[in-house]
């Protein structure tokens, strides 16, 4: 039997909040309804993974055989997905020898986190967990007759591979996941009526793709003006990085952002923000 989620107040009752995100919702939702908030599940995107992609398997192989000297990782998820594709395909020892020899970047502590999980050590971490971070540094550092490997983030191409390869490295360039769209569409409409008419008090957004892909809901039903004023007067937009928030703060809408980037310090910002 489920156990009852434990109460720890009330400072969010009668307080409607909408999640964007797919992966992790739950334990965003259950951090929020301990306060007693009513969550609105509307995820804008659904992540689609590579798993069963032979090119990325052939990659990998070929990248085993011919070692990277540098590894960047730009996200958790897809560094985990790629270990989980390595192991299926029967190679996951030397994957991990493939990595433990080369340097890894991280593209942020999300990134990481997985890395660390791995059992593996991030020669360097973005703190600003931006690509642009991650290009400035290396070709500061020089990456000419490297071979570099890029393991992308579900939004696709991010400018490192061109970056690096202008500056004479042999890039490896691979996708985990992709990002496809959300699995309820009619909610998304809801959700963006939601905040159109002012009926829910904040939506949070985890990745810069769901934001974007929530702005373009409000414009596809013509609401996005409507959108942007209630963001700007009562209702909390939320978004876990400075990362996430760029297609918000694109549109002019005031965004509030967590000191920290996780879930947990977002979930704490929303009680402060709507209790303040």
């Amino acid at each position: 039997m489920n156990q009852p989620r434990t109460a720890v107040g009330d400072e969010l009752s009668g307080r409607r909040i909408v999640l964007t995100a797919q992966r992790r919702a739950e334990q965003l939702a259950s951090a929020l309804e301990r306060h007693g908030a009513q969550i609105v599940h509307a995820p804008t995107l659904s992540v689609i993974p590579h798993s069963d992609d032979p090119e990325l398997v052939a990659r990998t192989r070929e990248l085993i055989d011919h070692r990277p000297d540098l590894v960047v990782v730009t996200t958790g998820i897809g560094f985990t997905g790629w270990g989980e594709v390595a192991e299926a395909a029967g190679l996951r020892e030397e994957w991990h020898a493939m990595l433990s020899a080369a340097r890894i970047v991280a593209r942020g502590p999300k990134a990481r986190g997985a890395i660390q999980a791995a059992g593996l050590t991030a020669a360097w971490v973005a703190e600003s967990e931006t690509s642009a971070e991650i290009e400035e540094t290396l070709l500061a550092d020089g990456v000419d007759g490297m071979r570099v490997a890029v393991q992308h983030h579900g939004a696709g191409a991010d400018g490192l591979d061109e970056a690096f390869a202008a500056a004479g490295a042999d890039v490896r360039s691979l996708v985990i996941y992709r990002w496809g769209p959300a699995p309820d569409p009619k909610a998304v409409v809801d959700a963006v009526r939601l905040v159109a008419q002012r009926q829910c008090d904040a939506v949070a957004f985890t990745s810069a793709p769901g934001a974007a892909a929530f702005l373009t809901a409000a414009e596809e039903q013509g609401l996005l003006p409507a959108v942007i004023e209630a963001f700007n007067d009562g209702v909390v937009a939320a978004a876990v990085g400075t990362v996430t928030a760029a297609p918000l703060h694109a549109q002019g809408i005031r965004t509030v952002i967590p000191e920290r980037f996780r879930l947990g310090a977002l979930a704490r910002t929303l009680v402060s923000e709507l209790t303040g």
